[in-house]
């Protein structure tokens, strides 16, 4: 096992590579200064040509993609070019609400995903299979913005229940974040949701017809036994795939869940940071979450070998 994980992390290193490349070349092709930014609209050429010279824009594009290239081996992200800080204190600062959101998100998707999947396999064909997959389908056809826009409505504006927006550190109040980050993470969930829920059905449908389960039932053995503990974790290598590639979506869809609700997090620094030109803020906010996300599939493939050591032994 150790080996196998040990591969995986060499792995990530090619892919983070090439990511970063691609990021460094679209963010410095597409047309855009941040001089004018910085400067102010009143600056004069001569000004505006010392901000370049000042911060490098300047050097030809070999040259800065080797300086950032041989940051990035010391560990240094770079420097914002219009907040005056760090882009690692800059990202950081924010990465806690966008993963904390994602994280959230992902439980509350896997868990209810899991158990309307759960609910509609094992009660196949009656009223309560219709409606967990009315449901699902319902959730894998609202989009996201506009989920979260009837959430606002109804939970902030009209009942008055929780926060329309806005974002209370857990370290300040615990029940003021969790009031501050349900409705986001509820609609980030619930557009997910469907998608787990579809697939457990099918795989737990495919194990329940399995003969080693039609035992279990025949020896008397418990249906809560048979579905949890044995049918459910045979069950659980295609569900952990969509879990995988839903984390994902979710790191992404959070980008504009914080949009909509106002939540200063990553997502939000990167789009303001794209409409300022701060390129460094750009580069390192979407490597960072680059990096996440393979991290993240790493932890996917370590959970197919605990769950299938076979899967080991293909690779």
């Amino acid at each position: 096992m150790i080996r196998f994980v040990a591969g995986r992390l060499l792995s990530a290193i090619p892919i983070l590579f090439v990511v970063s490349l691609v990021t460094f070349l679209i963010i410095w092709i597409v047309p855009g200064d941040v001089t004018a930014e910085i400067a102010g609209g009143d600056a004069t050429p001569a000004e505006l040509e010392a901000i370049r010279q000042n911060l490098g824009l300047d050097r030809p594009l070999l040259e800065r993609a080797l300086a950032w290239y041989g940051q990035l081996l010391q560990g240094d992200l770079g420097h914002s070019y219009l907040l005056n800080r760090s882009v690692s204190d800059a990202v950081f600062e924010r990465l806690p609400i966008t993963l904390s959101l994602a994280g959230l998100s992902l439980v509350i998707a896997t868990v209810i995903g899991i158990l309307l999947g759960i609910l509609a396999a094992v009660r196949q064909n009656t009223w309560l299979d219709q409606g967990a997959m009315v449901t699902a389908l319902i959730g894998l056809s609202v989009p996201d913005f506009w989920f979260g826009i009837v959430m606002i409505i109804l939970f902030g504006v009209f009942l008055g229940w929780l926060p329309t927006g806005g974002y209370v550190p857990i370290t300040e109040d615990f029940f003021g974040w969790v009031r501050s980050m349900t409705l986001p993470a509820l609609t980030l969930a619930f557009t997910q949701m469907g998608v787990i829920a579809r697939m457990t059905r099918s795989s737990m449908l495919d194990v329940l017809n399995q003969d080693f389960v039609r035992t279990a039932k025949a020896k008397g053995m418990r249906a809560r036994t048979v579905i949890f503990k044995h049918a459910l974790i045979n069950a659980m290598v295609p569900i952990i795939t969509v879990v995988g590639v839903i984390t994902g979506v979710l790191l992404s869809g959070a980008v504009v869940i914080e949009s909509v609700f106002s939540l200063p997090g990553v997502g939000r620094l990167i789009i303001g940071s794209i409409q300022r030109r701060d390129f460094p803020i750009i580069q390192g906010g979407l490597l960072v979450t680059a990096a996440i996300f393979v991290f993240v599939n790493i932890i996917v493939d370590v959970l197919y070998v605990w769950f299938d050591p076979r899967v080991r032994d293909d690779r």
